[in-house]
Protein backbone atom coordinates (compact mmCIF):
# COMPACT_ATOMS: atom_id res chain seq x y z
CA UNK A 1 0.00 0.00 0.00
CA UNK A 2 1.36 3.40 -1.02
CA UNK A 3 0.74 6.17 1.49
CA UNK A 4 0.41 9.83 0.64
CA UNK A 5 2.80 12.40 2.06
CA UNK A 6 0.20 13.66 4.56
CA UNK A 7 -0.58 10.13 5.73
CA UNK A 8 3.10 9.33 6.25
CA UNK A 9 3.54 12.55 8.22
CA UNK A 10 0.59 11.73 10.49
CA UNK A 11 1.83 8.19 11.10
CA UNK A 12 5.35 9.42 11.91
CA UNK A 13 3.98 12.07 14.29
CA UNK A 14 1.77 9.53 16.05
CA UNK A 15 4.62 7.06 16.48
CA UNK A 16 6.92 9.84 17.71
CA UNK A 17 4.42 10.92 20.37
CA UNK A 18 3.84 7.32 21.46
CA UNK A 19 7.58 6.68 21.72
CA UNK A 20 8.12 9.91 23.64
CA UNK A 21 5.45 9.14 26.22
CA UNK A 22 6.65 5.56 26.56
CA UNK A 23 10.14 6.83 27.33
CA UNK A 24 8.83 9.45 29.75
CA UNK A 25 6.70 7.03 31.75
CA UNK A 26 9.43 4.38 31.65
CA UNK A 27 11.86 6.83 33.26
CA UNK A 28 9.34 7.59 36.02
CA UNK A 29 8.69 3.90 36.63
CA UNK A 30 12.41 3.19 36.62
CA UNK A 31 12.97 5.96 39.16
CA UNK A 32 10.35 4.54 41.49
CA UNK A 33 11.50 0.92 41.09
CA UNK A 34 14.54 1.28 43.32
CA UNK A 35 13.96 -1.53 45.78
CA UNK A 36 14.88 -5.22 45.45
CA UNK A 37 11.24 -6.07 44.85
CA UNK A 38 10.50 -2.74 43.24
CA UNK A 39 9.71 -4.08 39.79
CA UNK A 40 6.95 -6.33 41.07
CA UNK A 41 5.76 -3.62 43.42
CA UNK A 42 5.53 -0.95 40.71
CA UNK A 43 4.09 -2.95 37.83
CA UNK A 44 1.36 -4.32 40.05
CA UNK A 45 0.12 -0.74 40.58
CA UNK A 46 0.43 0.73 37.07
CA UNK A 47 -3.34 1.18 36.91
CA UNK A 48 -3.85 2.29 40.49
CA UNK A 49 -5.46 5.73 41.13
CA UNK A 50 -2.12 7.55 41.78
CA UNK A 51 -0.69 6.31 38.49
CA UNK A 52 -3.88 7.12 36.57
CA UNK A 53 -3.91 10.63 38.05
CA UNK A 54 -0.26 11.04 37.06
CA UNK A 55 -0.95 9.92 33.47
CA UNK A 56 -4.03 12.07 33.14
CA UNK A 57 -2.50 15.26 34.56
CA UNK A 58 0.55 15.37 32.33
CA UNK A 59 -1.16 14.06 29.20
CA UNK A 60 -3.88 16.69 29.66
CA UNK A 61 -1.28 19.39 30.24
CA UNK A 62 0.72 18.45 27.13
CA UNK A 63 -2.11 18.06 24.62
CA UNK A 64 -4.31 20.89 25.87
CA UNK A 65 -1.31 23.19 25.43
CA UNK A 66 -0.30 21.55 22.13
CA UNK A 67 -3.70 21.49 20.40
CA UNK A 68 -5.68 24.28 22.09
CA UNK A 69 -3.82 26.84 24.14
CA UNK A 70 -0.86 27.54 21.85
CA UNK A 71 -2.79 27.52 18.51
CA UNK A 72 -5.99 29.20 19.76
CA UNK A 73 -4.59 31.68 22.26
CA UNK A 74 -0.82 32.17 22.04
CA UNK A 75 -0.64 32.33 18.22
CA UNK A 76 -3.72 34.61 18.26
CA UNK A 77 -1.80 36.94 20.63
CA UNK A 78 -4.22 36.40 23.53
CA UNK A 79 -1.26 36.27 25.88
CA UNK A 80 -3.12 37.36 29.04
CA UNK A 81 -5.71 34.58 28.73
CA UNK A 82 -3.06 32.04 27.80
CA UNK A 83 -0.80 32.70 30.77
CA UNK A 84 -3.80 32.94 33.13
CA UNK A 85 -4.82 29.40 32.11
CA UNK A 86 -1.24 28.16 32.46
CA UNK A 87 -1.02 29.63 35.97
CA UNK A 88 -4.29 27.93 36.89
CA UNK A 89 -2.97 24.62 35.59
CA UNK A 90 0.25 25.20 37.52
CA UNK A 91 -1.72 25.76 40.72
CA UNK A 92 -3.79 22.65 40.08
CA UNK A 93 -0.66 20.53 39.64
CA UNK A 94 0.86 22.03 42.79
CA UNK A 95 -2.15 21.04 44.87
CA UNK A 96 -2.82 17.68 43.20
CA UNK A 97 0.86 16.70 43.48
CA UNK A 98 0.70 13.81 41.00
CA UNK A 99 4.35 12.87 41.37
CA UNK A 100 4.21 13.04 45.19
CA UNK A 101 1.30 10.60 45.22
CA UNK A 102 3.49 8.05 43.43
CA UNK A 103 6.31 8.56 45.94
CA UNK A 104 3.98 8.17 48.92
CA UNK A 105 2.90 4.74 47.72
CA UNK A 106 6.45 3.51 46.99
CA UNK A 107 8.78 3.68 50.02
CA UNK A 108 12.55 3.59 49.53
CA UNK A 109 14.60 0.39 49.96
CA UNK A 110 14.38 -0.88 53.55
CA UNK A 111 11.75 1.77 54.41
CA UNK A 112 8.47 1.24 56.16
CA UNK A 113 5.16 0.98 54.32
CA UNK A 114 3.32 4.25 53.91
CA UNK A 115 0.65 3.32 56.53
CA UNK A 116 3.29 2.78 59.23
CA UNK A 117 5.27 6.00 58.77
CA UNK A 118 3.65 7.68 61.80
CA UNK A 119 4.32 4.82 64.24
CA UNK A 120 6.86 5.46 66.96
CA UNK A 121 9.55 2.92 67.73
CA UNK A 122 9.88 1.65 71.30
CA UNK A 123 13.31 3.24 71.74
CA UNK A 124 12.95 6.66 70.14
CA UNK A 125 11.13 9.14 67.93
CA UNK A 126 9.24 8.11 64.83
CA UNK A 127 11.31 7.42 61.70
CA UNK A 128 11.97 10.28 59.27
CA UNK A 129 9.75 10.55 56.22
CA UNK A 130 11.30 9.25 53.04
CA UNK A 131 12.51 11.50 50.19
CA UNK A 132 12.77 14.58 52.34
CA UNK A 133 10.24 17.26 53.19
CA UNK A 134 6.97 18.08 51.36
CA UNK A 135 8.66 21.12 49.81
CA UNK A 136 11.04 18.80 47.97
CA UNK A 137 8.11 16.76 46.73
CA UNK A 138 6.36 19.88 45.42
CA UNK A 139 9.51 20.82 43.50
CA UNK A 140 9.44 17.42 41.75
CA UNK A 141 5.88 17.98 40.53
CA UNK A 142 6.68 21.56 39.48
CA UNK A 143 9.81 20.46 37.56
CA UNK A 144 7.76 17.90 35.64
CA UNK A 145 5.09 20.53 34.96
CA UNK A 146 7.64 22.97 33.52
CA UNK A 147 9.29 20.19 31.48
CA UNK A 148 6.07 18.93 29.91
CA UNK A 149 4.75 22.45 29.27
CA UNK A 150 8.03 23.55 27.67
CA UNK A 151 8.21 20.48 25.41
CA UNK A 152 4.64 20.87 24.19
CA UNK A 153 5.18 24.59 23.53
CA UNK A 154 8.43 24.06 21.62
CA UNK A 155 7.04 21.19 19.53
CA UNK A 156 3.89 23.16 18.69
CA UNK A 157 5.88 26.27 17.73
CA UNK A 158 8.18 24.20 15.52
CA UNK A 159 5.15 22.54 13.88
CA UNK A 160 3.57 25.95 13.19
CA UNK A 161 6.84 27.34 11.84
CA UNK A 162 7.24 24.40 9.48
CA UNK A 163 3.62 24.72 8.37
CA UNK A 164 4.07 28.44 7.71
CA UNK A 165 7.24 27.77 5.74
CA UNK A 166 5.52 25.05 3.74
CA UNK A 167 2.54 27.30 2.95
CA UNK A 168 4.85 30.12 1.90
CA UNK A 169 6.80 27.77 -0.37
CA UNK A 170 3.58 26.40 -1.87
CA UNK A 171 2.27 29.92 -2.45
CA UNK A 172 5.51 30.89 -4.18
CA UNK A 173 5.38 27.74 -6.32
CA UNK A 174 1.76 28.41 -7.29
CA UNK A 175 2.64 32.00 -8.15
CA UNK A 176 5.55 30.92 -10.36
CA UNK A 177 3.43 28.25 -12.09
CA UNK A 178 0.64 30.74 -12.72
CA UNK A 179 3.10 33.28 -14.07
CA UNK A 180 4.73 30.72 -16.35
CA UNK A 181 1.33 29.60 -17.62
CA UNK A 182 0.48 33.22 -18.36
CA UNK A 183 3.79 33.79 -20.13
CA UNK A 184 3.30 30.66 -22.23
CA UNK A 185 -0.14 31.85 -23.25
CA UNK A 186 1.44 35.07 -24.53
CA UNK A 187 4.02 33.37 -26.75
CA UNK A 188 3.33 34.23 -30.41
CA UNK A 189 -0.27 35.38 -29.96
CA UNK A 190 -0.44 37.04 -33.38
CA UNK A 191 1.67 34.80 -35.62
CA UNK A 192 -1.30 32.42 -36.02
CA UNK A 193 -3.47 35.14 -37.51
CA UNK A 194 -0.72 36.35 -39.85
CA UNK A 195 -0.05 32.79 -41.01
CA UNK A 196 -3.73 32.09 -41.62
CA UNK A 197 -3.98 35.26 -43.67
CA UNK A 198 -0.97 34.17 -45.75
CA UNK A 199 -2.41 30.69 -46.29
CA UNK A 200 -5.76 32.24 -47.24
CA UNK A 201 -4.02 34.43 -49.82
CA UNK A 202 -2.14 31.42 -51.22
CA UNK A 203 -5.35 29.43 -51.42
CA UNK A 204 -7.04 32.19 -53.39
CA UNK A 205 -4.19 32.26 -55.90
CA UNK A 206 -3.80 28.48 -56.07
CA UNK A 207 -0.25 28.59 -54.70
CA UNK A 208 1.48 25.20 -54.57
CA UNK A 209 2.69 25.89 -51.03
CA UNK A 210 -0.83 26.04 -49.60
CA UNK A 211 -1.14 22.38 -48.54
CA UNK A 212 2.40 22.13 -47.03
CA UNK A 213 1.80 25.40 -45.19
CA UNK A 214 -1.41 24.06 -43.67
CA UNK A 215 0.45 20.92 -42.57
CA UNK A 216 3.24 22.97 -40.98
CA UNK A 217 0.74 25.15 -39.16
CA UNK A 218 -1.04 22.02 -37.96
CA UNK A 219 2.25 20.66 -36.61
CA UNK A 220 2.92 23.88 -34.73
CA UNK A 221 -0.56 23.97 -33.21
CA UNK A 222 -0.31 20.31 -32.20
CA UNK A 223 3.02 21.01 -30.52
CA UNK A 224 1.65 24.04 -28.66
CA UNK A 225 -1.42 22.08 -27.56
CA UNK A 226 0.24 18.82 -26.55
CA UNK A 227 3.69 19.75 -25.29
CA UNK A 228 3.86 23.45 -24.46
CA UNK A 229 2.26 22.77 -21.08
CA UNK A 230 5.23 20.66 -19.96
CA UNK A 231 8.17 22.06 -18.02
CA UNK A 232 10.69 20.48 -20.38
CA UNK A 233 10.33 18.88 -23.81
CA UNK A 234 12.72 17.04 -26.14
CA UNK A 235 14.98 19.51 -27.93
CA UNK A 236 14.29 17.77 -31.23
CA UNK A 237 10.57 18.57 -30.94
CA UNK A 238 11.32 22.20 -30.17
CA UNK A 239 13.60 22.47 -33.20
CA UNK A 240 11.01 20.84 -35.48
CA UNK A 241 8.50 23.46 -34.33
CA UNK A 242 10.98 26.25 -35.09
CA UNK A 243 11.74 24.81 -38.52
CA UNK A 244 8.05 24.63 -39.38
CA UNK A 245 7.67 28.23 -38.28
CA UNK A 246 10.64 29.37 -40.37
CA UNK A 247 9.34 27.45 -43.39
CA UNK A 248 5.96 29.17 -43.03
CA UNK A 249 7.71 32.54 -42.97
CA UNK A 250 9.85 31.69 -46.00
CA UNK A 251 6.74 31.35 -48.14
CA UNK A 252 5.87 35.03 -47.75
CA UNK A 253 9.44 36.35 -48.22
CA UNK A 254 10.56 38.09 -51.40
CA UNK A 255 13.72 37.31 -53.31
CA UNK A 256 15.71 40.02 -51.50
CA UNK A 257 15.48 38.29 -48.11
CA UNK A 258 17.39 35.09 -47.42
CA UNK A 259 17.17 32.82 -44.40
CA UNK A 260 20.29 31.10 -43.11
CA UNK A 261 19.17 28.59 -40.47
CA UNK A 262 21.65 25.98 -39.20
CA UNK A 263 21.34 23.29 -36.53
CA UNK A 264 24.59 21.68 -35.41
CA UNK A 265 25.39 19.12 -32.75
CA UNK A 266 23.60 16.10 -31.31
CA UNK A 267 20.06 17.11 -30.32
CA UNK A 268 18.96 13.67 -29.14
CA UNK A 269 18.33 13.07 -25.45
CA UNK A 270 18.41 16.80 -24.73
CA UNK A 271 15.56 18.77 -23.20
CA UNK A 272 14.54 22.42 -23.15
CA UNK A 273 11.67 24.59 -21.92
CA UNK A 274 8.99 24.65 -24.66
CA UNK A 275 8.65 27.69 -26.92
CA UNK A 276 11.56 29.39 -25.17
CA UNK A 277 13.34 30.25 -28.44
CA UNK A 278 10.23 31.14 -30.40
CA UNK A 279 10.12 34.75 -29.20
CA UNK A 280 13.63 35.36 -30.55
CA UNK A 281 12.95 33.62 -33.86
CA UNK A 282 9.70 35.52 -34.31
CA UNK A 283 11.52 38.78 -33.61
CA UNK A 284 13.93 38.06 -36.49
CA UNK A 285 11.08 37.97 -39.00
CA UNK A 286 9.14 40.76 -37.35
CA UNK A 287 11.87 43.39 -37.77
CA UNK A 288 14.38 41.95 -40.25
CA UNK A 289 12.43 41.92 -43.51
CA UNK A 290 12.63 44.55 -46.25
CA UNK A 291 11.06 44.55 -49.68
CA UNK A 292 13.66 47.00 -51.02
CA UNK A 293 17.07 45.89 -49.70
CA UNK A 294 19.07 42.71 -49.74
CA UNK A 295 19.10 41.06 -46.34
CA UNK A 296 20.07 37.80 -44.68
CA UNK A 297 18.36 36.47 -41.56
CA UNK A 298 20.75 34.30 -39.55
CA UNK A 299 19.51 31.73 -37.06
CA UNK A 300 21.90 29.19 -35.53
CA UNK A 301 21.38 26.57 -32.84
CA UNK A 302 24.48 24.77 -31.60
CA UNK A 303 24.34 21.86 -29.18
CA UNK A 304 27.36 20.50 -27.37
CA UNK A 305 27.87 18.28 -24.34
CA UNK A 306 26.99 20.89 -21.74
CA UNK A 307 25.19 23.79 -23.44
CA UNK A 308 22.50 24.72 -25.92
CA UNK A 309 23.46 27.89 -27.80
CA UNK A 310 21.13 30.09 -29.79
CA UNK A 311 22.30 32.90 -32.05
CA UNK A 312 20.34 35.16 -34.37
CA UNK A 313 21.21 38.29 -36.34
CA UNK A 314 19.19 40.48 -38.65
CA UNK A 315 19.27 43.96 -40.16
CA UNK A 316 17.20 46.62 -38.43
CA UNK A 317 14.45 47.90 -40.70
CA UNK A 318 11.77 48.63 -38.11
CA UNK A 319 12.06 51.95 -36.23
CA UNK A 320 10.79 50.26 -33.06
CA UNK A 321 13.46 47.55 -32.99
CA UNK A 322 15.38 49.15 -30.13
CA UNK A 323 12.26 49.08 -28.00
CA UNK A 324 11.91 45.37 -28.71
CA UNK A 325 14.79 44.59 -26.36
CA UNK A 326 12.30 45.27 -23.56
CA UNK A 327 9.13 44.47 -25.46
CA UNK A 328 6.51 41.93 -24.49
CA UNK A 329 7.99 38.94 -26.32
CA UNK A 330 11.57 39.48 -25.16
CA UNK A 331 10.44 40.43 -21.64
CA UNK A 332 8.44 37.20 -21.38
CA UNK A 333 11.45 35.21 -22.56
CA UNK A 334 13.64 36.90 -19.93
CA UNK A 335 11.18 36.04 -17.15
CA UNK A 336 10.90 32.43 -18.23
CA UNK A 337 14.68 32.13 -18.30
CA UNK A 338 14.89 33.55 -14.76
CA UNK A 339 12.30 31.05 -13.52
CA UNK A 340 13.42 27.96 -15.41
CA UNK A 341 17.19 28.48 -15.71
CA UNK A 342 18.25 30.52 -12.66
CA UNK A 343 22.03 30.91 -12.74
CA UNK A 344 22.22 28.55 -15.73
CA UNK A 345 21.82 30.91 -18.67
CA UNK A 346 23.51 33.81 -20.40
CA UNK A 347 21.49 36.20 -22.54
CA UNK A 348 22.95 39.10 -24.51
CA UNK A 349 20.74 41.26 -26.74
CA UNK A 350 22.20 44.15 -28.70
CA UNK A 351 20.86 46.54 -31.30
CA UNK A 352 23.87 48.40 -32.64
CA UNK A 353 25.54 49.10 -35.99
CA UNK A 354 22.28 48.54 -37.77
CA UNK A 355 21.90 44.92 -36.62
CA UNK A 356 19.81 43.21 -33.96
CA UNK A 357 21.73 40.31 -32.35
CA UNK A 358 20.69 37.74 -29.75
CA UNK A 359 23.11 35.35 -28.05
CA UNK A 360 21.66 32.82 -25.60
CA UNK A 361 23.55 30.06 -23.81
CA UNK A 362 21.69 27.46 -21.74
CA UNK A 363 23.38 25.03 -19.39
CA UNK A 364 21.32 21.91 -19.76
Amino acid sequence: MKWSSDTRTKVINTLSHAAGWLLFFSLIIGFLSNSPDGSTHIFSRLFSPPFLIFYGVYLTLFYSNYFLLIPKLFFKKNYAVYFFIIICMFAAVYFIKPFDRLISMNPPPGGNPPHRMDMRTPDGPPPRKPFGSPVKKDINSIILFVTVWSLSSVICIIREWRGTEKRALQAETDKVNAELAFLKSQVNPHFLFNTLNNIYSMALTGNEHTAPSIMRLSNIMRYITDEAGEDLVPLENEIHCLQDYVDLQRVRLNNRTHVDMKITGDTTNRRIAPLLLMAFVENVFKHGISSHEENTLTIKITVDEHTIQYYSRNRIFSPTIKEERNGTGIANARKRLEHLYPGRHFLDISAGDGFFTVQLNLKA
